[in-house]
């Protein structure tokens, strides 16, 4: 029965006294609020609030009387009093149609505001607690603790491992004696999936499964060498500190000699992946696979027959190797970012003038001749960044001026339909373009 008086009272409270204004408890957030609100209760206290009824005449306001709810106050400009009347009648008496209410007097205390303020909150307080139940209700439901998931994992005999644990069996099951072959292969195989994440590459570090892996590379088994080089290479890959490890662990000479020596293609692959994870961004590794004769090895390696998908992967990391160093160089002078040390490697590595005694000038020329375009692609790059290097060989051999006339042609012709299709950048565009520029630098 209060809060419908609540509600017809508290505009009134409003309208009338300031010092009766009341603040809305849930939207008070600093304490100086909280202080005025406390001190309106106090000043409520001790006195006892007279109820104006009003009608559709305006009438004179005493102090201290409250408004109800939907009435009309104004100040009297003649005569300076405030006046209040109902501002719509026919509204004002429909809400309080079939209502009662029971009040005995036309009078009411701060107590009874403070009480059912006090309900209302404990009414909000109520609900707040039902929202939280049903969403903890949720939470629980969906997610199970802990505890119980590993009493179900104890009950079905499964046991939780870490990566290291992992790794540590894997590593255990393809150094064992008793594993079959089939057993290695698929230990390793699980392992390169770990190993490409770099903590977990470095991890290996630390129990020395990165050199029984190494070691993996003398087996007799070429599917072991495959896939222990699978596992070095992704394991490399961008790693500096398992770089480092492998070049002090006999991995650069282990794979120089796999390149070097009859073996299956598939193994060649491989072991060529992880050649170039271990020397892009390694200068020192660069430099210490042109003292073993890296260069003679790939050479070799790009002039035996039924090997045109392993030159095209060896021009590419010649071509990485090359871009590499001249990027490190220019970065160094521009910005003074790279330490000295690092710079120092990089200045270390005669890479351009190895290629030039290798014979590496005429090599990538004639690997121009290779039917994909993606090949032709690389090539072309290649050509480019050794040209300062190559460029009197370039001019001596008339194959290369052949081939490039070849290729203009051929281009052209792919680069016009690309132009009728409406691309105004397309890839054959692009490879016409450095055909252009080779001939152009050659004249």
């Amino acid at each position: 029965q209060l809060l419908p008086l609540l509600r017809w009272v508290m505009p009134c409270v409003f309208f009338s006294q300031k010092e009766f204004a009341l603040t809305n408890p849930e939207k008070s957030s600093t304490k100086e609020t909280e202080r005025k609100e406390t001190k309106a209760e106090e000043e409520l206290d001790a006195e006892v609030l007279e109820v104006f009824h009003p009608t559709h005449e305006w009438q004179a306001l005493r102090p201290g009387q409250a408004v109800p709810a939907g009435s009309h106050v104004r100040l009297n400009l003649q005569t300076g009093e405030r006046e209040a009347k109902l501002q719509y009648e026919d509204k004002f008496r429909n809400n309080l149609k079939g209502k009662r209410l029971d009040i005995n007097t036309n009078t009411y205390t701060s107590q009874d505001l403070k009480s059912a303020l006090a309900k209302f909150k404990e009414g909000a307080e109520m609900e707040s607690s039902k929202e939280d139940k049903a969403r903890q209700a949720e939470v629980k439901r969906l997610f199970r603790p802990i505890e119980e998931l590993k009493k179900d994992f104890d009950e079905l005999n499964v046991v939780i491992e870490t990566d290291m644990q992992i790794m540590v069996r894997l590593i255990n099951k393809f150094n064992s004696s008793s594993s079959s072959l089939e057993e290695k292969i698929a230990a390793l195989f699980d392992l390169e999936y770990y190993v490409h994440q770099m903590d977990n590459a470095q991890d290996l570090l630390s129990f020395g499964g990165l050199q029984v892996v190494i070691n993996g590379l003398n087996s007799t088994e070429p599917l072991v060498k495959e896939y222990a080089a699978f596992v070095l290479g992704a394991a490399f890959s961008s790693n500096p500190k398992v770089q480092v490890e492998a070049i002090e662990g006999g991995a650069l000479q282990k794979l120089l000699v796999i390149l070097a020596t009859e073996q299956p293609l598939t193994a060649k692959k491989k072991v060529l992946f992880a050649l170039c994870s271990l020397l892009r961004h390694f200068p020192y590794a660069q430099r210490q696979f042109l003292k073993l004769g890296g260069l003679q090895v790939l050479r070799s390696l790009v002039q035996e027959k039924g090997t045109e998908v392993l030159a095209v992967r060896v021009v590419t990391l010649l071509y990485d190797l090359v871009t590499e160093k001249m990027f490190a160089e220019e970065e160094a002078e521009l910005t003074q970012e790279m330490s000295p040390e690092k710079l120092q490697q990089y200045r270390q590595v005669h890479l351009l003038p190895g290629l030039w005694e290798q014979g590496w000038c005429e090599i990538t020329a004639h690997l121009l001749a290779l039917p994909e375009h993606d090949a032709r692609e690389k090539v072309l790059q290649t050509l480019g960044v050794l040209l300062t290097t190559c460029r009197d060989r370039y001019r001596q051999d008339p194959q290369l001026g052949r081939t490039l006339a070849s290729l203009q042609a051929e281009y052209q012709a792919l680069a016009s339909l690309e132009l009728q299709d409406g691309e105004d950048e397309g890839y054959f565009q692009e490879l016409l373009g450095s055909v252009n520029s080779l001939l152009k630098e050659l004249r």
